[in-house]
């Protein structure tokens, strides 16, 4: 079983939007039953909160429903227990890589360091911005999702440590 955790800052837009786009990204490769998905904001801002509407909606308009998702921050346990814990920027990465015992460093990477199209830029946060910048978001997410897909396969060049 490999278990992948997205996180950004409120667990809100970035990180819901790419739980629900590999979610799919696994479910259509036939490995859901292998691979578990979750998402997480490393502040507490909105915990119990589902998604942003207008991460929703653009998720939605492209076949990933999210809507049922909610608002959780990270657990010092989920160092631990998950394989992949993929950042949506250095801001969070830095947060997170702090937070870590260093045995669980080789763990934490930037989500775009899986991207063909995007490789280790951050992905932008659309929170206060318009359209664009969830349309943006989603399009990045979804080459890194491939990305990482094919690394979960053993079809691409790292394995987690």
């Amino acid at each position: 079983m490999i278990k992948v955790l997205f996180v950004c800052m409120g667990n809100i837009c970035r990180s819901p939007m790419a739980e629900g786009v590999f979610a799919k990204t696994v479910q259509s490769a036939g490995l859901d039953t292998q691979v578990v998905i979750d998402s997480a904001g490393t502040h507490d801002y909105h915990v119990g909160d589902a998604p942003d509407l207008r991460a929703q909606r653009t998720a939605l308009s492209h076949g990933y429903d999210i809507s049922a998702l909610r608002g959780r921050q990270v657990q010092d346990s989920d160092f631990e227990r998950f394989d992949y814990i993929l950042a949506m920027d250095r801001q969070n990465l830095n947060n997170l890589t702090r937070r870590a015992h260093a045995r669980h460093h080789h763990k934490i990477r930037l989500l775009l360091s899986f991207s063909r199209r995007f490789p280790n830029l951050d992905v932008p946060d659309p929170y206060y911005g318009g359209q664009q910048g969830f349309d943006q978001t989603l399009d990045m997410v979804e080459d890194a999702a491939q990305g990482l897909l094919k690394i979960i396969q053993g079809q691409g060049r790292d394995q987690p440590g």
